[in-house]
């Protein structure tokens, strides 16, 4: 009996109080890899250990001695509150995903009627659109991806700060950090408030804006990548997009002028997630192995 009880405060835990703790961690940016492994490992563990518990009651009273009415009960309950958990999942799922792809493609559409198609542009076929506010960012899609830029981005940036800036659009397509938001926003609407913490998915986001940053000035100058970001400050992508300038700017120049190696950090954090990971699943496993024997 004591399974599904530790499994549920598992759960809780890792659905709210330490993404806030983790949060508050800035030391974790400078290791963004290893720090998004964290935060998938914890948001993977916390659906795990929520699955997790309601099946092990349900194991623990109908698999184990005489079977009551009692025992019963508490197993169609618990299995009630498993199938909600899913349920909410997969419905989160559905809409988040359907809502994201329509936008998406809407706007892929609007963008191909009223921009012009720049290859002079870094030879890369960018998608220019005659706007006065200066914006850089891609819309992701499996049938085409776009990378859009207004003209007055072009008239501000140097040469080399625009080259950063489309690298870093490259970087957000080439690893669709597009899926990697989709699936933290499913988790975040999935559940009320007071369950499911906005830290994680905003810290999440801050994440892969820094990965892209990391992708940019392996093959650029980081001074022009910090210099294209803070000159388009204040822009604002459509909804379904990538920016260059996302969430967490100040929290990204302070990564990108830091050039120290943080390899021990990143080892720590990495066999932190896999723990944090393995923790659950063992939980689960082992009692359902123990049980067959």
């Amino acid at each position: 009996m004591l399974t599904p009880l530790v499994l549920g405060a598992l759960a809780l835990v890792l659905a709210s109080p330490l993404p806030r703790v983790l949060s508050r961690s800035e030391r974790l940016r400078h290791t963004p890899v290893a720090a998004m492994l964290l935060w998938q490992s914890t948001a993977l563990a916390a659906v795990l250990a929520a699955l997790g518990a309601g099946l092990s009651l349900v194991t623990h009273r109908l698999w184990e001695g005489e079977v009551g009415v009692l025992d019963v009960l508490l197993a169609a309950l618990a299995g009630g509150v498993t199938v909600v958990v899913l349920g909410r999942l997969l419905l989160s799922g559905h809409r988040t995903g359907t809502t994201l792809r329509r936008l998406r493609r809407r706007h892929r559409e609007q963008v191909d009627l009223l921009a012009r198609v720049d290859h002079d542009i870094l030879q890369q076929g960018i998608l220019v659109l005659d706007h006065e506010v200066p914006v850089a960012y891609c819309v992701p899609g499996m049938s085409g991806s776009r990378i859009v830029v207004s003209r007055s981005t072009l008239t501000r940036l140097a040469p080399a700060e625009l080259a950063a800036v489309v690298a870093h659009e490259r970087s957000h397509l080439r690893a669709r950090h597009d899926l990697v938001l989709e699936a933290f926003t499913v988790l975040h609407r999935a559940f009320p408030r007071w369950v499911s913490s906005g830290a994680a998915h905003h810290e999440v986001q801050v994440l892969v804006e820094v990965l892209a940053d990391r992708a940019a000035v392996r093959r650029g100058d980081r001074r022009a990548l910090a210099a294209a970001l803070l000159a388009l400050a204040g822009s604002r992508a459509p909804g379904g997009a990538l920016a260059a300038v996302g969430t967490g700017l100040a929290e990204r120049v302070a990564v990108l002028v830091d050039t120290r190696s943080h390899r021990v950090q990143s080892a720590l954090v990495s066999l932190s997630a896999l723990a944090l990971l393995a923790l659950p699943s063992a939980l689960v496993v082992l009692p359902w192995l123990a049980g067959l024997r």
